[in-house]
Formats: C-alpha cells, sequence, structure tokens
C-alpha cells in the first residue's frame, strides 16, 4: 500500500512512503514493512507476525518473538515507555 496513510493510536496519521523487507541475520525475513514518514521508532506489526505463523509474548520487562516450533528468534528488553 504504497502511498497510503498508517494509522496509529489516538488516531494520528502516517504518511506511508515505501514498502520493503527487513533482513537481520541471523533473524528471519519481514516482508510488507512499511516506511512512514517522520516516524523516529520502527514498528512491527503483532497481528502480522501472528498471521505469519509466529508467537508473540509481552510481559512487563519484554517482549518474546517465537518461531513456529516455538524457538525463540528474537527478543526486546522495555525501554522506558518503548
Amino acid at each position: 500500500m504504497f502511498g497510503g496513510v498508517f494509522t496509529f493510536g489516538g488516531n494520528k496519521k502516517g504518511l506511508i512512503i515505501g514498502e520493503g523487507k527487513i533482513c537481520v541475520p541471523p533473524y528471519p525475513l519481514i516482508d510488507n514493512v512499511f516506511l512512514v514518514k517522520r516516524l523516529k521508532h520502527n514498528l512491527l506489526s503483532i497481528s502480522q507476525l501472528c498471521d505469519s505463523g509466529y508467537n508473540v509474548t509481552f510481559n512487563k520487562d519484554m517482549c518474546i518473538i517465537q518461531n513456529k516450533d516455538n524457538s525463540s528468534f528474537f527478543f526486546s528488553k522495555r525501554q522506558g515507555n518503548l
């Protein structure tokens, strides 16, 4: 949906200026990633990850994303409100 609009929480909007893939070895490729104008943080669509077969778990300290076989391939520690 290149050129479309992305809606954030609070109904704020951002202009989609590109679409691509992210691949940071040794992590798997993530398709259909939007580049949103003036966005200062990377956003992952939790529903898109779940629809692709990944399991996503949050707790008060971190987010864990697991492969279909429940092996962890990515985690991120919480940093403030992010």
